[in-house]
């Protein structure tokens, strides 16, 4: 493929579950997967795995969950080592996308579709990481996945 083409997949960063969608840059057409079970942050990598080879990505995003005034959190540098990990462990590129506001959106759209509130049941992880794929899509920046946070962000009030 050429980078004009690409298959992506896209990933919502949880400690119990890490949702994932699919998408195609020539059409930007995105689909949201199941999620993918977790424990404390660390994903079934066998399930993960198997999810790389059936999508054939040649490029991985992943959201990184900001603060609401743009500051670094303990959960945006835990999702930057997720997706470090992943780019390491698939040798494919990987890159941040900031996902504020993905799961809230999520969850309008799960209601708007009829879903109901029990989360746990009908996970919105998979809408989240659509919606962070269509953002990254839409943007013209690439945040390399071994960028510093703070680099890019700043560290507010949190520690480094």
């Amino acid at each position: 493929m050429t980078a004009s083409s690409q298959q992506v997949l896209a990933f919502d960063f949880g400690t119990r579950r890490i949702g994932i969608a699919t998408g195609q840059s020539i059409t930007f057409t995105t689909l949201a997967l199941p999620p993918l079970p977790a424990k404390d942050g660390t994903p079934d990598w066998g399930m993960l795995d198997k999810t790389i080879k059936e999508w054939q990505p040649d490029t991985l995003v992943v959201g990184i969950p900001l603060n609401m005034d743009g500051t670094i959190s303990e959960m945006s540098r835990r999702a930057r080592r997720f997706a470090n990990r992943i780019q390491d462990r698939y040798q494919r590129p990987c890159y941040l996308m900031d996902e504020r506001l993905s799961t809230a959106e999520a969850k309008e759209i799960h209601f708007a579709q009829g879903g109901g509130t029990n989360f746990r049941k009908e996970s919105v992880d998979g809408i989240a990481a659509q919606i962070i794929l269509e953002s990254w899509f839409s943007s013209t920046q690439r945040i390399p996945s071994h960028t510093r946070l703070e680099d890019i962000y700043g560290n507010g009030n949190t520690e480094c």
